[in-house]
């Protein structure tokens, strides 16, 4: 007998898998719920401390998720002093806490970094990957080998659907981003280049040295010595010398993309990165004499992250469009986060974020603690997800984002639920951001590791 999870996983392939209406999903979605909990609750300790407080021992409604569901702060709850002191021993026993798999205990004599203690772990089917930490301290997620899979499949999947690409292997990868040298990032973009890559033609990658979690971490571990006043001189003259170095790197970096962006501009492009970087190159390109009649009239745009703080123009997405000469149909923009491990692409005719089967999306109060009622239309509050995709880890997550969800069919035909395109950071908007359950998990995982 096919499980709820597993009828709900095999749409993925499935091309009207976003057709599904809220009323058709939402009692096979519950029944998933319910049977990942079941899986999960004596294999995830924190999941099973969660659900012991909210006296849980089955889910039978949506309702019944919110208070198992992961504050994303769950993810940034170990001690900074694990990094600082390099206690690796410590914190692959934080990882244990919110991981469904054992974590066998490794060798920690000779590690020489953080980098080589994830490399140590991934030896043993364990893949760490960090946010970005651009609002402070970096989420550390522990996957599997199934996730790995998993987002092999999915962005290629994804990507098809919001841009209209086949995978047809015809075009020339233009990577013109500085993204995270993560294990789920590696797998996408190998997974990319693999369906759409011409094989002829080389790939071009910004010729910026890779940001690698330790490097990621390093920041986060200077910024809290910088804090409490035990940052050494020499360790405040390093980072002088090298945030200069790395952004006299990026300004080469970014003269090189745009001199490859003008030399490939009679093919057909894949061009993908983020934001401010392609609002950057497409400045030099303009700035060279060069626009959209100059560039193939068929190239597509892979956008990955928001903004991240980056202050543009109001006009900056028309101006990348126009500068690269990408159609309206070949604009991919898509809403995810290290947290889950499937995206929500945008549709091409509704400018609306289309949740797939598999994630269940669920709007909150703003300090996270409870569900908002919604029978239809749309409602605005804080973004929570759970991805029935997810094995390494707990798949439900309440994130710091605030989105409107509409249950009701978008303009584009399709009838699942969708997000409209205006989503922000709570932090953005008030400067702080608070989760109501945050404070009483990151207790309870610290005094488990």
């Amino acid at each position: 007998m096919t499980s709820a999870v597993d009828k709900l996983m095999q749409t993925a392939d499935a091309p009207d898998r976003f057709d599904h209406s809220h009323a058709d999903l939402r009692d096979l979605q519950v029944e998933a719920l319910d049977e990942r909990f079941r899986e999960r609750r004596d294999r995830i300790k924190l999941l099973g401390r969660r659900a012991r407080d909210a006296a849980l021992t089955q889910v039978r409604s949506r309702e019944d998720m919110v208070p198992l569901l992961f504050p994303h702060t769950a993810y940034k709850s170990y001690p900074e002093s694990y990094l600082i002191e390099e206690r690796w021993d410590r914190l692959g026993k934080w990882l244990g806490t919110v991981s469904p798999h054992p974590i066998s205990p490794i060798d920690t004599d000779d590690v020489a970094g953080i980098d080589d203690w994830i490399g140590k772990l991934e030896a043993n089917g364990h893949y760490v990957s960090c946010s970005s930490g651009t609002t402070g301290k970096s989420a550390m997620l522990l996957a599997s080998e199934r996730d790995m899979e998993w987002s092999r499949k999915d962005t290629v999947n994804v990507f098809s659907w919001g841009s209209g690409v086949q995978p047809a292997r015809d075009r020339r990868i233009m990577g013109l981003g500085a993204t995270a040298s993560v294990p789920k990032n590696a797998v996408i973009a190998s997974a990319q280049l693999a369906a759409f890559g011409d094989p002829d033609r080389e790939r071009y990658r910004l010729p910026v040295p890779p940001i690698t979690v330790g490097s990621l971490t390093s920041m986060v571990v200077l910024r809290k010595k910088i804090a409490d006043g035990s940052a050494r001189p020499e360790e405040l003259a390093d980072y002088e010398r090298i945030s200069k170095e790395r952004q006299e790197a990026l300004d080469a970096a970014m003269i090189d993309g745009a001199e490859a962006l003008i030399r490939y501009r009679d093919e057909k492009l894949y061009i993908s990165g983020m934001w401010n970087s392609l609002y950057q190159l497409a400045k030099i390109v303009r700035d060279r004499g060069y626009s959209a009649s100059d560039f193939h009239p068929d190239n597509c745009i892979y956008v990955g992250g928001g903004l991240k703080r980056a202050q543009l123009p109001p006009d900056y997405q028309e101006f990348v469009h126009q500068t690269f000469n990408i159609p309206a149909n070949r604009d991919f923009q898509n809403y995810s986060m290290q947290e889950l491990n499937s995206g929500m692409p945008k549709c091409r005719q509704g400018d609306r974020y289309h949740v797939p089967p598999w994630i269940v999306p669920f709007v909150l109060d703003e300090s996270g603690d409870a569900l908002l009622p919604h029978e239809s239309g749309e409602i605005e509050g804080r973004a929570a997800f759970f991805d029935l995709s997810l094995d390494g880890r707990w798949g439900g997550v309440i994130t710091g984002d605030k989105i409107c969800l509409d249950i009701d069919p978008c303009v584009c035909g399709a009838a699942g639920p969708s997000i409209r395109n205006n989503i922000t950071r709570y932090a953005d908007i008030k400067g702080d951001d608070k989760i109501g359950c945050a404070g009483t998990v990151d207790a309870y995982v610290r005094g488990l590791s």
